[in-house]
């Protein structure tokens, strides 16, 4: 696939040009994020008439505004358009399927799903309001450059990462933080632990020792609450920064907006505080993309991310909005440049980021940095299920799963403070909450329509119906793909039926989903994984948790053992056969696999040297070739342990990828 920069002020100009006053479709999607495009483009291949509104001027959200090194937790997971997104992306760079990536190449491939939707998109509409009745939004009010434009549509998603639309419809929702006895959790609420924190001793006060002189910038003076309790505040917010050391490709790092180096006090007593930490990984996640760029994100006590500076956000109105949005950007193009020039720098550290400007070929229209902030969490509707911390640990489990998340509970920093410890004041992070260790869990269909009564015709996949601590397990970008792929589809059978959203059959979007999982016919892939399959074993394989698996579990040897992959064919025809490799210290250096298909026999040894796995993904796929596989089952994959013992041999997973869909 060839890529190119697709200039989305284009698309823009061309919208509003064209916008007319009164749109009439049967499903409405409100927010051009990654799962307002999928929505869009799942419920257009249904056969339904769909409208994409954006009240911004690009598609993707996070997905091409710097968020490359994809949080995704398990690639089991992922499903359907999601997965097939990523495989795009590895297309591009000559992979089965990547999860790292420059933003210019997602945001070519949203255009290409808009292009191959044949969906209009209206770019720069800004909701202002939604009417109703007989709960359900009849229709919505744009403002469009000062024109008012309405949209009447059978069904709305609202995809937006605010929940305006939810919000402007009467939808119960919450924001910041429940205490832990609100659903019985334990890591909600007020957290003062040690991740991304400062170490004791940092003096908060303008002149050190003297409260009288007042706080530092970004403290703020709240006292810290009970551990656990709840309150209205939000976890940080911040940009996922795009540079590149190519010289040919870069914009230099200048001084920018409202520049105040006061801003930085705290991270100048930081790098005094510990002294030994002089590098850039020091206090940036400083992850490398494709054709030498980045995606930077918060490390450390005083990093990107704005701490306690967007608790109004969530129910800001538009301007205002703005306002706290290029307050986030001011700050951190200034954190830049202060790291840049200050002399109070690590010398090490500030030869580093001299390396480093902005890319002259991403974010072409908007001065080469991007448009969109990260919007970590805002409102959260209060739906017909609230997912809690007890479904991401598989305490509990839900039976209509449309949709999988798998990453660890994840909360940013909500608040920066000043506690009192061993007789001195001292500044603190509160709110980091970094708790994984659980397989894939499923997210319940309910958990993304509202409650019974308060809206028949709304699906919400992003805001979606979740604890603060739970939240933040779902809410990365794949998970929200994909269920904007399943809402669209429950959109569907909604219409269909001439049914509200709450009377949707979970079992029968799921089933559509796996027969359909690329929502325009195409054959899917055939997975076995070692947990819900049926495989063949001989020998002792002992089954292992976790460590690096696909799904729940993988199956492990040291030697004398064999395991059979043997799929069910539906049709004849040219497949590509994967073998799933976890990322494990101890695997044996060669994984013995052969492939029979008819009368053919091929050895394929994968040598643990030759796998590389890249991003946050637990393991990587392994390609082991393309084989006529015979309708029916006889066709087959052997994983198989020798005599030497030397290593785990590991039999976790396997696809089978049609060449022809």
């Amino acid at each position: 696939m060839k890529c190119k920069i697709l200039i989305s002020a284009t698309a823009l100009f061309f919208s509003l040009q064209t916008a007319k006053a009164q749109h009439k479709v049967d499903v409405c999607v409100y927010g051009g994020s990654s799962a307002g495009v999928i929505a869009a483009y799942t419920a257009q291949k249904a056969g339904r008439t769909v409208l994409l509104v954006e009240p911004g001027a690009y598609l993707g959200g996070l997905t091409t505004g710097g968020l490359g090194y994809t949080d995704i937790g398990n690639k089991y997971a992922i499903r359907g358009l999601s997965l097939e997104f990523y495989r795009q992306i590895g297309r591009h760079y000559g992979k089965f399927e990547q999860w790292v990536f420059e933003p210019h190449v997602a945001d070519s491939l949203f255009q290409d799903y808009v292009k191959k939707g044949g969906f209009p998109v209206l770019y720069k509409h800004r909701l202002t309001t939604a009417s109703t009745s007989n709960g359900a939004i009849k229709e919505i009010k744009l403002n469009a450059g000062g024109k008012t434009v309405t949209v009447s549509a059978k069904i709305f998603i609202d995809c937006t990462y605010e929940g305006d639309l939810m919000a402007k419809a009467g939808v119960s929702y919450t924001v910041g933080r429940e205490s832990n006895d609100v659903y019985n959790e334990t890591w909600n609420g007020v957290q003062l632990l040690d991740g991304h924190q400062f170490p004791d001793g940092v003096d908060p006060y303008k002149v050190p020792g003297d409260p009288n002189s007042g706080l530092l910038w970004g403290i703020t003076p709240f006292p810290l609450a009970q551990k656990g309790s709840g309150d209205k505040k939000v976890q940080a917010y911040n940009y996922r920064i795009c540079l590149t050391n190519d010289p040919n490709n870069m914009v230099p790092i200048t001084q920018p907006d409202n520049y105040d180096p006061s801003r930085y006090e705290l991270l100048a007593r930081l790098f005094k505080a510990q002294p030994n930490r002089v590098t850039l990984s020091d206090y940036f996640i400083w992850s490398r993309m494709p054709n030498n760029k980045t995606d930077i994100n918060n490390r450390n006590g005083f990093s990107t991310d704005m701490i306690g500076m967007n608790y109004d956000y969530a129910e800001a109105d538009y301007e205002t909005r703005e306002k706290i949005i290029k307050q986030h950007e001011d700050y951190t193009k200034g954190l830049l440049y202060f790291c840049a020039t200050d002399r109070r720098v690590p010398v090490p550290m500030q030869e580093e980021i001299k390396k480093w400007g902005y890319p002259k070929d991403e974010y072409v229209n908007n001065g080469h940095w991007s448009p969109q902030l990260y919007v970590r969490e805002a409102r959260r509707m209060k739906g017909a299920y609230i997912m809690t911390q007890a479904n991401c640990t598989g305490e509990e489990v839900v039976t209509d799963g449309v949709g999988m998340a798998a990453y660890t509970m994840d909360s940013h920093n909500t608040q920066r403070l000043v506690i009192h410890k061993d007789g001195k004041d001292m500044v603190k992070n509160e709110g980091n909450v970094e708790v994984g260790g659980f397989p894939p869990y499923p997210v319940s269909y309910r958990a993304l329509i509202p409650k019974e009564g308060e809206c028949s015709n709304l699906l919400v996949p992003v805001c979606l119906s979740a604890s603060h601590i739970a939240y933040g397990s779902i809410r990365m970008e794949p998970v929200f793909m994909a269920l904007g792929q399943a809402t669209a589809v429950a959109a569907d059978l909604a219409i269909a039926k001439n049914i509200p959203v709450q009377k949707v059959d979970a079992a029968q979007v799921s089933s559509i989903l796996a027969r359909n999982p690329l929502a325009d016919g195409r054959q899917g892939d055939i997975l076995m994984d070692n947990a819900t399959a049926s495989i063949q074993k001989e020998g002792e394989w002992k089954t292992v948790k976790g460590s690096g698996s696909y799904g729940t579990d993988m199956l492990a040897a040291e030697k004398n053992a064999k395991a059979i992959f043997r799929p069910e064919i539906a049709k004849t025809g040219d497949y590509t056969v994967y073998l799933y490799y976890p990322r494990l210290k101890n695997n044996a250096a060669v994984t013995n696999v052969k492939v029979v298909s008819g009368k053919k026999e091929q050895l394929v040894p994968v040598k643990a040297d030759d796998v590389k796995v890249v991003g946050q993904t637990s393991g990587e796929w392994v390609k082991l070739g393309t084989f006529n596989i015979e309708k029916g089952n006889e066709a087959y994959v052997e994983i198989s342990a020798g005599s030497s013992g030397e290593g785990l041999v590991v039999a976790d997973a396997v696809i089978f990828v049609p060449e022809k869909r």
